[in-house]
């Protein structure tokens, strides 16, 4: 389920402790998240239609050298 913080609130994720984003995030359906929508600490909102730019990844970036990078052969590394 998609929450945000009510207005005036700020909500904690448990474990991490890690504040709830402002504009809201995806939270599984637990007791804990469920507790705080009825006290009205989360308000239940939309998720933002997800963009085309943020679904295309970012090309890998090139070697500083300019040349293919070196990978150790395993029995090498350890030698």
């Amino acid at each position: 389920m998609f929450v945000k913080p009510a207005p005036g609130r700020a909500v904690r994720w448990p474990g991490t402790m890690r504040l709830l984003r402002a504009q809201g995030e995806t939270v599984p359906e637990t007791g804990f998240w469920l507790l705080l929508l009825r006290n009205g600490d989360v308000v239940q909102a939309t998720p933002p239609a997800a963009s085309t730019a943020a679904a295309i990844p970012a090309p890998s970036p090139a070697p500083a050298s300019g040349g293919a990078a070196v990978t150790p052969d395993p029995a090498e590394a350890h030698a």
